[in-house]
C-alpha cells in the first residue's frame, strides 16, 4: 500500500496530483516542494500584470501553502530545491534555498512536474542589454519593476511564440513601444502561414514593430542588432523563443529521456523507474494524428496527466489516448483557436496523408446582429475518408467555442459527415442557423464528391502575375471600392447574361467577398459548359488580409486597388 508519495513541482502539474491523491485518499501523506516561492500560480495569466489587466501580481497566486494545508492536509514546502534522488533508497537530498540546510526525504512513490525553462542562447554581447524571462510571478514582477523604476520606454520581445506575444500585446497596452522579433517567417506556429497574416496585420495595426524572417546575431550596448543589419534600441530585453524541459535532477537520477530530450514515460506516466512518475512541460507525450512522440507545453495536457498519475497511484485504471494540441489565444481585438494538425507540421513532419482543406469566412453570428463579424476558418481532412484532421479559427467573436467542437470530433474519430450532422445550439447573438462549422463540412463535402475546383488566397498574387483570367462575381459597387487590379467584374447577378465575355479554352477563376457567391458562379459555370473553373478559397477578405502585413512591411506594389477586411 502506498503510504508516502513526494511531489517536485507545486504548479500546474504537480498541485493537481496532490489534490486529487487527497480527494482519493484521507490517509496518505503528500509532501510537495516548490524551489520557487509560489505554488499553484497562474502562470498562463502572467503577461497580463503587464498592462494591469491582473492588477495586483498577489492575485496570480491561487493558493499558499498554508491555506493548501488547511483545505487538503498536504505539505506544500517552497523555496525548497530537490537536489538528487537515490533511487535504490527510494530518498530524495533537500535543500532549503532560504538557509541552504540540507535534509533527506523518503518516499514510496516520485512524481516529477519541474516544468520547462526558458531558453537563452548564448548570444553575443548578451552582457550588453537586460534581459529578462518570463517563467512565474517573480520574473513579472521583477520585469514590471524594472521597467517602471528605469523608466523604460523601449522593450523588444525576441520569439513569436504564445509567451512573446502576449508579453508583446500587454506591455503594448501598457504604453510603451514595442519590437516583436521572431526568426522564423511568422508568429504562433500553431496557425498556418495564410492564417497568420491576421494577426501579422493586426499586430502591425497596433503599432507593434514586428519583424519576421530576422535573426538576432549580437547584443551591443541597449541595442538589438539583426542578421539583416537592422539595429534596434532597446532598454529591455524580454527572451521567448522557446522553453526546454527541466530534465537535469531526472538525469542526474538515472532517468531515461526519449529522443525529444524530455523525460520518457510510458502509457501510465511511468519512468524507467516503477516508483516515479512524470508529468507537464518535462515529459514527451504521443501525438495520436501523427502517430509520433512530442513536446507539448499546455496547461490542460498537464491537468490530465495530473489526474492520471495520481488514480494509477491509487490503483485505478488510467486511459491514455494520446494528444492533438488544442489552444487559443486573444490578439488585441482578434480570438484565434486551433487544434489537431497545421498544413505545415504535415509537411514538416513528412506524413503521408492524402489531405485538402476548406477555408470559408462566414459570419460569426447573424449578420443582423450588430457585432457580428467575419470568421475565418481553416478546415483540414483527410481524402478521401473524410477524417477531420485539424481546424483554425480566427474573428472578434468566439472561435474556441467551434475549435472545441473539431477537437472533440477529432479525439472522437470523427469525419466531414459527423461534422455536417451535428446539431447545435443558434440564436442570432451566438451563432447562425448553419454554424460556421457545418458551413465549412458541407464545402469539404462538395470537396470530397469533386463538385468544384479551388484555389487559395495565397496562390493570387502568382495567378495575377502569370496574367490568369480572374473575374470578380461581385456588385459593380463593391468592386468599385476595392478590387484586385486589372480583374474582370461580372456580378453574378449578371452572369448568365454575359457568357459570350468568358473564353472556353483556358482556366478561368473566380473570386467574391469570401467565397461563396463566386462558388455558386462555379457551378453555374460548369453547368453552361465551362469545364476548367476554379473558386478562389477566402474571396476578397481572405486576400485583403493574406496580402496586407507583407505589402506594407516589403513596402512592395499590392495587387489590389484598396484593402476590404469586412
Amino acid at each position: 500500500m502506498v503510504k508516502k508519495v513526494v511531489i517536485i513541482g507545486g504548479v500546474a502539474g504537480g498541485a493537481s496530483t496532490a489534490a486529487r491523491l487527497r480527494r482519493l485518499d484521507e490517509n496518505m501523506e503528500i509532501i510537495m516542494f516548490e524551489k520557487g516561492p509560489h505554488i499553484s500560480f497562474s502562470n498562463c495569466c502572467l503577461p497580463y500584470y503587464l498592462s494591469g489587466k491582473v492588477e495586483d501580481d498577489k492575485n496570480l497566486v491561487l493558493m499558499t501553502p498554508e491555506k493548501f494545508y488547511k483545505q487538503y492536509r498536504i505539505d506544500a514546502r517552497t523555496s525548497t530545491e530537490v537536489i538528487s534522488i537515490n533511487r535504490d533508497r527510494k530518498e530524495i537530498t533537500v535543500r532549503n534555498i532560504l538557509n541552504n540546510e540540507e535534509y533527506i526525504e523518503s518516499y514510496d512513490k516520485l512524481v516529477l512536474s519541474p516544468g520547462a525553462k526558458p531558453i537563452v542562447p548564448k548570444i553575443k554581447g548578451i552582457e550588453n542589454v537586460n534581459i529578462f524571462t518570463v517563467r512565474n510571478v517573480v520574473d513579472i514582477v521583477n520585469l514590471n519593476t524594472f521597467i517602471k523604476n528605469n523608466n523604460c520606454k523601449n522593450i523588444s520581445i525576441i520569439g513569436g511564440g504564445f509567451i512573446g506575444v502576449e508579453v508583446a500585446e500587454n506591455l503594448k497596452l501598457a504604453g510603451y513601444n514595442v519590437t516583436l522579433i521572431e526568426a522564423m517567417n511568422q508568429i504562433i506556429k500553431t496557425f498556418d502561414y495564410d492564417m497568420v497574416q491576421i494577426f501579422h496585420k493586426e499586430m502591425y495595426d497596433k503599432g507593434i514593430n514586428l519583424i519576421v524572417e530576422d535573426k538576432v546575431t549580437l547584443f551591443e550596448k541597449d541595442t538589438i542588432v539583426l542578421q539583416s543589419g537592422k539595429k534596434i534600441n532597446t532598454d529591455v530585453v524580454v527572451m521567448a523563443i522557446g522553453v526546454a524541459p527541466e530534465t537535469d535532477l531526472a538525469v542526474n537520477g538515472g532517468l531515461e529521456l526519449g529522443k525529444t530530450g524530455a523525460i520518457k514515460v510510458n502509457q501510465n506516466y511511468l519512468t524507467n523507474d516503477k516508483n516515479i512518475y512524470a508529468i507537464g512541460d518535462a515529459i514527451e507525450v504521443y501525438h495520436s494524428l501523427t502517430n509520433s512522440i512530442t513536446k507539448l507545453s499546455l496547461a490542460g495536457p498537464a491537468q490530465k496527466q495530473a489526474r492520471a498519475v495520481a488514480d494509477h497511484i491509487k490503483g485505478r485504471a488510467v486511459r491514455n489516448s494520446g494528444y492533438i494540441g488544442s489552444s487559443c489565444i486573444q490578439i488585441f481585438d482578434y480570438n484565434g483557436a486551433s487544434t489537431g494538425l497545421t498544413e505545415q507540421q504535415i509537411k514538416y513532419c513528412n506524413l503521408t496523408l492524402n489531405y485538402d482543406i476548406v477555408r470559408v469566412i462566414p459570419q460569426d453570428k447573424v449578420g443582423l446582429m450588430p457585432n457580428s463579424k467575419p470568421l475565418h476558418f481553416k478546415l483540414i481532412f483527410e481524402v478521401p475518408t473524410g477524417r477531420i484532421l485539424g481546424a483554425q479559427a480566427i474573428g472578434k467573436g468566439n472561435v474556441d467555442k467551434r475549435i472545441d467542437i473539431i477537437a472533440t470530433l477529432i479525439k472522437m474519430g470523427g469525419t466531414i459527415e459527423d461534422l455536417k450532422d451535428l446539431e447545435l445550439c443558434y440564436s442570432p447573438p451566438f451563432s447562425t442557423a448553419k454554424d460556421v462549422v457545418n458551413y465549412a463540412a458541407l464545402v469539404a463535402s462538395n470537396i470530397l464528391e469533386d463538385t468544384f475546383k479551388q484555389v487559395y488566397v495565397q496562390q493570387v498574387r502568382g495567378l495575377i502575375e502569370q496574367n490568369k483570367f480572374i473575374i470578380d462575381v461581385r456588385e459593380e459597387n463593391e468592386y468599385k471600392r476595392a478590387h484586385i487590379e486589372g480583374v474582370k467584374n461580372i456580378p453574378l447577378s449578371q452572369l448568365r447574361d454575359r457568357l459570350e465575355e468568358i473564353p472556353k479554352d483556358i482556366p478561368i477563376y473566380l473570386h467574391c467577398r469570401s467565397g461563396q457567391r463566386s462558388y455558386n458562379a462555379c457551378l453555374a459555370l460548369q453547368q453552361l459548359g465551362f469545364d476548367n473553373v476554379y473558386n478562389v478559397s477566402g474571396g476578397f477578405i481572405g486576400i485583403s488580409f493574406y496580402e496586407y502585413y507583407n505589402d506594407k512591411v516589403l513596402n512592395r506594389k499590392s495587387i489590389l486597388t484598396d484593402y476590404n477586411f469586412n
